[in-house]
């Protein structure tokens, strides 16, 4: 088998950068001339904050303060050509900003070790698998699950994410809310997604929050605990292990009563003590129950008791029952919290 060392991209990656700061650079130059010979009403200083901004998106830091010094030599040429009294003082106000700017995005990706071209390739990617990872696996005949995960506010990135897998005839599905939102959850939930993915299967069901609780506290995050709850079904006969950690209560709706009931696993949070412990329950699914999965973001509200919003879920999950599960799980979260401030997550499984 061939490895390849990757030299080859890298050298043309720095072609690519080193052509974007000639480039940039001869546009900084070219500004003060047009001012000279076409005046500022043509070329104004604040054309050379094309160029900064451009830097400051697709340069190194070392690349941006070249281009900077550039820039400001060019400007410096501008005001002495056309007089001082001409360059107004918005302009260097105006160009000192976007210059702090610059330097300090290129700044961030240098920290980050991210180059500036395709830097936001590698977001789009983070952001991609967590999608592909929370993607459920295809059901046998008289079974159907949906996901649905709706960043907060809109974002691409999102601290709640699934991960499923069918080992036999066991079907193991783990919803899980990351401390935090936004990226900065993301890049988290990413790593632990992969973790978490990696025990299904791997171990027995009733250690898995153990496993992923060890696995947390060995990261040793600043803000690295989390909260879970594990299902295990036998599609055979619907019978089911329920773990939970630190999440809100799933619920279960059973066709002979025609109503939903919640969960009684309870457990503490992953990622905040070694010698936690989780009570699991045991139930079936019959034909046409249902069991219900979601993270805090779909029920919680500040300054409402979360029992009012669980309540606000199951009477819209009545609404299923009537009409069809299908598509309820985006339904749901459209209906209790379509524009939460918190990451929202929910898995809706239903034997036909």
């Amino acid at each position: 088998m061939k490895i390849s060392s990757g030299l080859p991209r890298a050298g043309a990656d720095r072609r690519t950068r080193g052509a974007v700061l000639a480039t940039l650079l001869a546009l900084a130059v070219l500004v003060s001339v047009l001012a000279e010979t076409a005046g500022l009403a043509v070329a104004p200083p604040s054309l050379l904050v094309l160029p900064i901004v451009l830097g400051g998106l697709l340069l190194d830091r070392r690349s941006i303060r070249l281009l900077l010094v550039v820039s400001a030599a060019s400007a410096l040429v501008m005001a002495v050509r056309a007089g001082f009294e001409e360059f107004r003082p918005g302009n260097v106000l105006l160009l000192g900003a976007v210059a702090w700017v610059g330097d300090r995005l290129a700044a961030e990706r240098d920290e980050l070790g991210v180059p500036g071209i395709g830097g936001g390739a590698m977001l789009l990617e983070i952001r991609d698998r967590l999608r592909q990872q929370s993607t459920l696996p295809d059901l046998p005949q008289g079974w159907r699950a949906e996901v649905s995960i709706s960043p907060a506010d809109g974002a691409g990135f999102s601290g709640d994410f699934s991960v499923s897998k069918i080992t036999g005839s066991r079907l193991e599905v783990a919803l899980v809310d990351v401390s935090g939102k936004g990226i900065d959850a993301g890049s988290r939930a990413l790593l632990l997604s992969g973790a978490l993915g990696g025990l299904l299967g791997a171990v027995p069901p009733e250690e898995f929050l153990a496993a992923g609780n060890t696995y947390l506290l060995s990261q040793r995050w600043e803000e690295g605990f989390a909260t879970a709850v594990h299902l295990a079904v036998d599609l055979r006969d619907g019978s089911y292990l329920l773990q939970s950690a630190g999440h809100p209560p799933a619920a279960q709706y059973r066709a002979g009563s025609g109503f939903w009931s919640t969960s009684g696993a309870e457990g503490s949070a992953l990622g905040v003590m070694p010698d936690a412990s989780w009570r699991p329950e045991r139930g079936r699914l019959g034909r046409g129950d249902a069991l219900l999965l979601f993270t805090d973001g779909i029920v919680e509200v500040p300054g409402r008791d979360l029992l009012v919003g669980i309540d606000k879920l199951l009477g819209e999950a009545n609404r299923l029952v009537i009409s069809t599960f299908d598509g309820g799980a985006q339904r749901l979260v459209g209906a209790v919290a379509p524009q939460a401030t918190d990451d929202r997550a929910l898995i809706l499984l239903w034997r036909q």
